[in-house]
């Protein structure tokens, strides 16, 4: 058996160790153990915010055309002896019109018909759509100062067919064909 050398302890011990047991605050220069982080926690808020609004601005695109005229307003400014190049875009394909008359499928000249009708697959051809309208602009001198198109859809076009044509008559890669794009009103 052990024998126990325990004192009983005094007053001022038991007082002491009474003293250092009893929790205590903190002094100032000890409270920098705790990382506050509410700041950072803002400033990355505003950060997201910030990215979350520049982002969708950044994806709004802005196409310009003219609404259809009351009278033909819209088109006054065109000289007669003008292209004067129409687009409608049917079920079957796309038709160019001028001041000519229709154009004849395979853009050979003036005739009736389907001037780009649809491919087997029933895929629109836009890449015969931009060379007819560059074909045609470039017909006469006169023609190649003419920058407007209208475009006239039948209903139950889809709207992407009818941008995909916009854009197939505005631009053959670098060289603007037709960049000022009117909507016409089917009849």
């Amino acid at each position: 058996m052990a024998e126990t050398n325990d004192a009983p302890l005094s007053a001022s011990q038991k007082s002491r160790i009474r003293r250092l047991s009893q929790p205590k605050d903190p002094d100032p220069g000890e409270e920098a153990g705790e990382l506050n982080i509410v700041p950072f926690l803002d400033i990355i808020t505003n950060v997201m915010m910030f990215v979350l609004a520049s982002v969708s601005v950044t994806f709004i695109v802005s196409v310009e055309s003219n609404p259809p005229a009351i009278g033909g307003k819209g088109r006054s400014d065109v000289a007669s002896k003008a292209l004067n190049l129409s687009a409608f875009i049917t079920t079957q394909g796309i038709s160019l019109k001028t001041s000519s008359g229709n154009i004849a499928p395979g853009c050979q000249g003036v005739g009736p018909g389907i001037t780009v009708p649809k491919h087997e697959s029933g895929v629109y051809d836009f890449d015969g759509v931009k060379s007819c309208a560059k074909k045609l602009k470039n017909a006469a001198p006169e023609f190649k100062e003419e920058t407007q198109v209208t475009i006239t859809a039948n209903p139950g076009i889809e709207y992407g067919t009818i941008f995909d044509t916009m854009d197939a008559l505005r631009r053959d890669g670098e060289e603007d064909l037709f960049p000022q794009v009117h909507f016409g009103v089917a009849r």
